[in-house]
Parts: structure tokens; sequence; C-alpha cells
């Protein structure tokens, strides 16, 4: 199978849904795809098992803050300084690119990294989402060590980083990202496809074209949309409030969703940082990472990112299972809601909604 130019639109709807409001605009990502298809060719979209277990994969991903990428757009040298520095590390270059988080513009530029590289793009990914920080992959809650991080900014600087763990990873790539402007592209956790086996989420690639092609021609989008990824309907109403700020290199802030015809009279908050990380009505949780929660139209069903959210927008919140993965001690440790400072206990979205209709 390959991704060509007339499968973007649908990858990037599906990333922009499993980006949970971050992993980056996919219009820029849509737009750097495009562009690297029509010049380079399609991408092969090849499985682990394809891949000899001494081939490099390469997880790149956009780090920073969503509202400065989306305005500091990454150049083709950034990928290929990238891939030139990791084979002068292991004396060979890299196999295959994988997308860090499928999330967001995350999940589609990849297709033009791979593209530009000349290389195929595993279906696979870190997350099956996007999360704001290094050390939220998969590769850290299978027990793999962080030991390589290589970082290239949009005036050429290169920046390897040997942390001793993943935590030091986020520490350091978000020093170097925030004194690069807040924005750079990153290779974290560099690995064998050996290594790669039960350490990263399969199949991540083709899910989010089937999320973007579910809604397609579809007579009521949003509920075409909430049967596939199997969400709950948190609330239908308007954006009533919005508060952003820039700040470590992370979009962090709230936003306010005044609910409207049956949702008449509730309220819903989100926490962003980044992601949209935990959703609250009167106080009382309704849904919290590591479980996805995704702003949508709620005309269209197009996801909203965060940086794209503005007063009086007509709005959905869905919320749905992350992977069993993050349901783990280790994935809870690493990406729960305690890992972003909120002192509460992880409740799956299952039973915060149960008895509730979905879609």
């Amino acid at each position: 199978m390959s991704i060509d130019i007339s499968d973007i639109p649908a990858l990037a709807r599906g990333c922009a849904v499993l980006g949970t409001g971050g992993g980056g605009d996919v219009r820029t990502g849509s737009l750097a795809a495009i562009r690297a298809i029509r010049t380079y060719g399609p991408v092969p979209l090849v499985e682990l098992a394809e891949l000899p277990g001494d081939a490099l994969v390469v997880p790149l991903s956009g780090i920073g803050a969503p509202t400065v990428s989306h305005e500091m757009i990454h150049s083709e040298d950034e990928a290929k300084r990238i891939a030139e520095e990791i084979e002068r590390i292991f004396g060979r270059p890299p196999a295959a690119v994988m997308s860090s988080e499928i999330g967001g513009s995350n999940g589609v530029a990849p297709v033009a990294w791979a593209a530009q590289l000349g290389l195929p793009l595993l279906d696979a990914d870190a997350m099956g989402r996007a999360f704001p920080e290094v050390q939220m992959v998969s590769m850290y809650v299978a027990g793999l060590p962080a030991d390589l991080v290589v970082m290239s900014d949009v005036v050429g600087n290169i920046v390897t980083i040997r942390p001793i763990d993943g935590l030091w990873s986020e520490r350091l790539a978000r020093a170097v990202c925030v004194a690069a402007g807040s924005t750079a592209l990153m290779a974290d956790y560099v690995l064998t496809a050996a290594q790669a086996r039960g350490a990263v989420i399969e199949g991540t690639v083709t899910r989010a074209l089937a999320i973007g092609r579910a809604t397609e021609g579809a007579a009521e989008p949003l509920r075409a949309l909430a049967e596939r990824l199997g969400a709950a309907r948190l609330i239908t109403g308007k954006l009533a409030d919005v508060e952003r700020r820039t700040t470590g290199g992370f979009v962090r802030g709230t936003a306010t969703i005044d609910g409207t015809g049956d949702d008449r009279g509730r309220t819903l908050t989100l926490e962003l940082q980044n992601e949209n990380l935990v959703a609250l009505e009167n106080g009382r949780p309704r849904a919290m990472v590591p479980d996805l929660i995704t702003v949508v139209d709620t005309e269209t069903a197009a996801a909203v990112q965060t940086e794209g959210l503005r007063y009086g927008q007509r709005v959905t919140v869905l919320a749905w299972p992350c992977d069993p993965l993050w349901r783990t001690p280790k994935g809870l440790e690493t990406a729960g809601p305690r890992a972003f400072g909120y002192d509460l206990e992880y409740v799956p979205i299952e039973e915060l909604v149960k008895g509730e209709p979905r879609g």
C-alpha cells in the first residue's frame, strides 16, 4: 500500500481527530505532504513485520507550541539533517520513518518527511493519539532506554542529546525547543525494528485514514464519526470562553462550552496543555487523559485544534477509550491525570458515561 495525494485529506481529518486538540494544525502537514508527494512520488506504507530486525526506524515529530509551529513552518532540510546525523551516529542510514504521534500535523507531516528521505512510512506510532511531552510515548512505557534525541530547527541547528532517561529527554529537548523559538523537528527513541516490536502502537496510520473516511458523504457526519470511534458525546454547545497562553514550550489554558439544544443549562470546561486533558462539568470529571477528548464542529464533524478554538463556535465534545497500553500502571504514571498535575484518580471513560447514550 502507498499513500498518494488522494489519501491526504482523509489522513488529515483522521489525524486531527486523534490529535485531541494538539499535534499541530493538520493544514500545514497536509500542504507539506502534498508537495512532497508531487515532487518525490507516493510513500510506501509498511507494516513492522515487513522490516528486517536491524532496520533503523526513526520516529519524527514536531515539538513545541502548536500556535508557533502553525506560523514557523518546517523546511525540507530539517528531516534530511536529522537523517544524516543518525547515519553518522549508527554508521548506516535509516530504513523507515514513523510518526511519534499520529495526532494532528505530527500524523500527516511524516508522509512528507518519508517522501523527502526516500523512505517508507511505518504503519504505527508511539501514542495512538497526541501527548505534549517527549517521554509520553509507548517506547518509554515499554521500558526502552531513551538514550538518543536528535533535533533540528528552522535555521539549521542540529542538537544531539544523550539523556539518562525519558524524563530527562523531555527536560532537555524542551529547553532546546524553547531556545529555537518554541518549535523544532525531533527524532526521539531511534530504534531497530526488532526493538519496536511490542513497543509501538501498530496500525494507527490506517486507523487515521479510516476515521477520516468515515464522514465522507455521510448524511450525519457527527453520528458517523462517533460510531467509528465508539465515542461518547459529552456536550453539544457554543464556545463561551477560551483562555490560552504559550509558556515553557506549551500552549496552556481552558475552554468553556455552554450547552445548546438538549444540553441547554449545562457547561463543560476543558483543561488544555497543547491537547485536551480533562473535561469537567460542575467540578466533576467527565473524561480525562489518557482517554481521548476531541472538540469537533457540530455540523461537519471536523476536529477543532486548541489553537483554532474561537468564541461562538458551535461544537460537540467527543471522548473515547485510549490504547490499552496507557491503562497499565506505567502508562497511567506516564500520561494519566496526575502526570499533568491533576489530583484525580483515573476513571475510564466507559465508567464515567455508563448508562448515557453514545454519539
